[in-house]
């Protein structure tokens, strides 16, 4: 009797073990409401797919990161991705690129975030300070300066940021672990956003002044990609 058992209890545990180990897929956007008429559903979690036969080269090419990319703008800065948008072909494989120019004397990729995606990080030209903040409640703050042929990997989901430290122009590359890594960048979220947050909110979330929240709130948020 105690065999059957067993042998029941283990049966039981094998059918369940797929179970166990199965997980939603990983978003590859910022949402995906359900709907349950599919004549009026827009958008997948990705992209459709063309029929494999019908593939072409040109679906999984991209020309001219090679080219430097204009940084005078607001926070010296220009990033130039290379994501499923650019190159159809990435979809459904986890991975994207970016190039990102730096002006010298303090060129900035402002705090932000990627909510689906770790970033590894190489310099190829210049010298850049970079970093990122552990999550709460730590809050610790982890940096390097970085020269050329450095690697440094930003983990997902963590606010971080590179400043030019140098005289030059600065160049990294970095890869991303999604095809649509999306970019949240904390200033234009926080004080940019659409419409504006509570001014209240902010006032009691940073200990500020209302003036200074609403003078933070009416300036141009640079969208820094």
């Amino acid at each position: 009797m105690k065999t059957a058992h067993f042998i029941l209890v283990f049966c039981l545990l094998a059918l369940a073990s797929p179970f166990a180990y199965a997980s939603d897929p990983s978003p590859l956007q910022d949402f995906c409401v359900a709907i349950n008429d599919p004549e009026d559903a827009v958008f997948v979690n990705g992209k459709f797919c063309k029929d494999p036969k019908l593939a072409k080269a040109q679906d999984f090419y991209y020309s001219g990161l090679n080219i430097p990319r204009n940084t005078s703008n607001p926070v010296g800065s220009t990033v130039t991705p290379v994501n499923v948008a650019q190159i159809p072909g990435l979809n459904t494989l986890g991975i994207s690129l970016v190039r990102i120019d730096y002006a010298p004397n303090g060129g900035l990729n402002p705090t932000h975030t990627h909510p689906r995606a770790t970033e590894i990080l190489v310099v190829v030209e210049g010298t850049l300070y970079v970093g990122f903040v552990t999550s709460n409640t730590d809050n610790r703050l982890i940096t390097k300066v970085l020269y050329p042929g450095d690697v440094f990997v930003f983990p997902i989901g963590l606010i971080h940021f590179q400043f030019n430290v140098g005289k030059t122009n600065a160049v990294a590359f970095a890869a991303l672990s999604s095809q649509n890594p999306g970019v949240i960048t904390v200033a234009n979220a926080v004080f940019g956003s659409n419409p504006p947050i509570n001014p209240d909110v902010l006032v009691k979330a940073f200990q500020l002044d209302k003036n200074v929240v609403k003078n933070l709130q009416s300036k141009f948020w640079w969208a820094n990609n």
